[in-house]
């Protein structure tokens, strides 16, 4: 089994800055596209960011611009440095890796709440 674990996650005023991260338990990590995922409850999932296995990044045009996404294969983990934060960010950001042929694995993600 693959397992995700997100931290990072909290309440910020609008324009501030979080840094979330996510740690996976596979022993090949560079062969996994990681992302982050968003959601709002009554909402659909809105992809937030993505880092493929070959180094490609794309973002959610929401976030363009104010959001990163990085990866440290060593430490198996993936970061998405979140500025200039506004209210509409506020959601449950849930870590994902996929690797052709299986089923996308998921976190259980983490709480961001921007509110003054």
């Amino acid at each position: 089994q693959v397992q995700l674990t997100e931290s990072g996650g909290g309440l910020v005023h609008p324009g501030g800055s979080l840094r979330l991260s996510c740690t996976a338990s596979v022993s090949t990590f560079s062969t996994y596209a990681m992302g982050w995922y968003r959601r709002v409850p009554g909402k659909q999932r809105e992809l937030v960011a993505a880092a493929s296995s070959g180094g490609r990044t794309n973002y959610g045009d929401s976030v363009k611009g104010r959001f990163t996404i990085s990866r440290d294969n060593a430490n198996k983990t993936v970061y998405l440095q979140m500025n200039s934060l506004i209210p509409e960010d506020t959601a449950i950001y849930q870590c994902y890796a996929r690797r052709s042929y299986e089923s996308i694995h998921w976190g259980q993600g983490t709480q961001v709440t921007v509110s003054s």
